[in-house]
C-alpha cells in the first residue's frame, strides 16, 4: 500500500497495529477497500474483505472460512483519523467497540455493547465516543432493517469481484 497506512486501534485490549499485510483494492472519498488474511490463526476465520466508511462511522467486512465459504458479514463501529505526512495517507482506524453481524441467512446480532459499556465506564472512552459509536450503530441498523443493507455489500462484492477477475487474467 505504498502511498498509504492502515492502523487498526483497539480500546479492548488496548493495541494498535499497522495493517501492512492487507492489500489495498480501491480508495475513494467515500470508502477504502481491502482483502486480508487473518492477523492470528483462527479455527474458522481465514481471509475476508473490509471496506472502510470513514465518514459513516463503520467497516464492513466479509469473512471466510478456510474452505472460502461466507461465514458472515462483520460489521465493526468505527472512528477514523487521517494524517498526511510526505505524501503518506494514514489512516487509524480504532474500534469503537459496538459491532453488527449479519449471517448468510439474514439473521442480525447485535453483539459487544458490554464492551462499550465497560469502556465508558473505565474512562477509556469519551462520552462523545460513546454518543458517537451509539448514533453509527443506530444509522447502521436502520440500513439493515429497512433492507437496505445491499447498498454496503455492493461496495465489497464489486471489488471481490474485480480482483478475482484481475487475478484471472494475470
Amino acid at each position: 500500500m505504498e502511498g498509504l497506512r492502515l492502523y487498526r486501534r483497539r480500546i479492548i485490549p488496548s493495541e494498535c497495529i499497522l495493517l501492512k499485510d492487507d492489500i489495498l483494492l480501491h480508495r475513494d472519498n467515500e470508502a477504502i477497500i481491502t482483502k486480508w488474511k487473518t492477523l492470528h490463526p483462527k479455527k474458522t476465520l481465514s481471509h475476508g474483505y473490509s471496506c472502510y466508511f470513514p465518514e459513516r462511522g463503520i467497516k464492513v467486512s466479509k469473512f471466510y472460512d478456510h474452505e472460502d465459504q461466507l461465514i458472515s458479514w462483520y460489521c465493526d463501529i468505527i472512528e477514523t483519523s487521517f494524517s498526511q505526512e510526505e505524501e503518506i495517507d494514514t489512516y487509524i482506524f480504532t474500534d469503537l467497540l459496538a459491532d453488527v453481524i449479519v449471517y448468510p441467512d439474514g439473521q442480525v446480532r447485535v453483539v459487544d455493547l458490554d464492551e462499550l459499556a465497560d469502556a465508558q465506564r473505565d474512562s477509556l472512552i469519551t462520552p462523545d465516543q460513546l454518543q458517537a459509536a451509539l448514533r453509527h450503530l443506530d444509522r447502521l441498523l436502520q440500513i439493515i432493517y429497512k433492507g437496505n443493507f445491499g447498498t454496503l455489500q455492493a461496495y465489497v462484492n464489486d471489488a471481490e469481484q474485480a480482483d478475482k477477475d484481475h487475478l484471472l487474467d494475470a
